[in-house]
């Protein structure tokens, strides 16, 4: 099987100075990217430190022969966005890959949660990927190539108790991801979403004694391949946990058609509404939007 490499090819990794961002930046590294580490170094809540990661892993890659620079800006203001993305423009002259990692936890129940904390959380996901990805979307788009992989998480899909903050930003991700991919169509740019699920500093408190084993690093591969040129996909969501790896979407019950309806009719109706027996998948690339509204429009013409 021949080596997948990135020669020549730039990538920013946003919060690539631990966890699963590290992981991603030592493989991409060991298979010739030149990567711009990003990660201003804070707590898993957002809380200054004194730690400076991102330099620690540029040191990494550098002894193993790789090329790295360190970048310190927040994702969480259009001003650090850009020069997280404008770091690499002006160390390597482009901007191939963008993998947005970055990410906080703020964990409290719906009625306990302050709207700092859910301000927060979203500043770093969500707008953080916005952040990164409106300058290097421009920069791929010039080039006439780029490979964007946006950070979601099953907790976007079906929701976790207690953190609502971080469920909201990354089912917003899988939605900027999609339309990342249908604007970049035309411009060798593709994007896709990692469900990634491993111990990290963000399983503190979590009870995973019991869990298999669930490293970065079984992650990585599937976001390098995501972050390759042979990338042969564009607009989907790939899951990694434990080993598995695995396509999630959005999917939907034929339905029911009537010309007009009553509550009550909804309700005497609602479990053929729900049968999901027979499941309709409508790919958001190149055109689940309108797919969605053609099936409805042709259940309603053939009656």
């Amino acid at each position: 099987m021949t080596e997948l490499r990135f020669n020549n090819r730039v990538a920013v990794i946003t919060g690539a100075g631990r966890g699963l961002g590290r992981a991603y930046a030592l493989l991409l590294a060991s298979r010739g990217a030149k990567v711009v580490i990003n990660d201003p170094g804070v707590s898993m809540e957002g809380d200054s430190t004194e730690e400076g990661p991102a330099d620690a892993v540029v040191s990494e890659i550098k002894a193993a022969g790789g090329e790295a620079v360190a970048n310190t800006d927040s994702v969480a203001t259009p001003e650090g966005g850009q020069a997280i993305v404008q770091s690499a423009l002006d160390t390597f002259g482009r901007i191939d890959i963008l993998i947005h990692n970055a990410g906080i936890v703020r964990r409290s129940p719906i009625e306990e949660m302050s709207v700092e904390d859910f301000e927060s959380v979203l500043d770093v996901h969500l707008r953080g990927g916005f952040h990164v990805l409106k300058p290097a979307f421009s920069a791929m788009k010039k080039a006439g190539y780029g490979r964007i992989v946006m950070t979601g998480s099953i907790n976007g899909l079906y929701g976790n108790a207690g953190v609502m903050n971080y469920s909201v930003a990354k089912g917003g991700l899988i939605a900027m991801s999609n339309v990342a991919a249908l604007e970049g169509a035309d411009y060798g740019i593709k994007s896709n979403v990692i469900l990634p699920a491993a111990v990290t500093r963000m399983s503190a408190g979590v009870d995973t004694s019991a869990f298999p084993p669930m490293d970065p690093d079984l992650v990585a591969p599937t976001v390098g391949w995501l972050a390759h040129e042979s990338c042969s996909v564009s607009g989907e969501m790939l899951s990694s946990a434990a080993g598995r790896i695995a396509r999630a979407f959005p999917a939907e019950s034929p339905g029911v058609y009537q010309p007009s309806w009553t509550i009550e009719q909804v309700g005497e109706r609602i479990e053929a509404i729900r049968n999901a027996d027979q499941p309709l998948v409508f790919a958001p690339v190149p055109s689940g939007h309108m797919d969605h509204l053609r099936y409805c429009f042709a259940m309603a013409s053939k009656k």
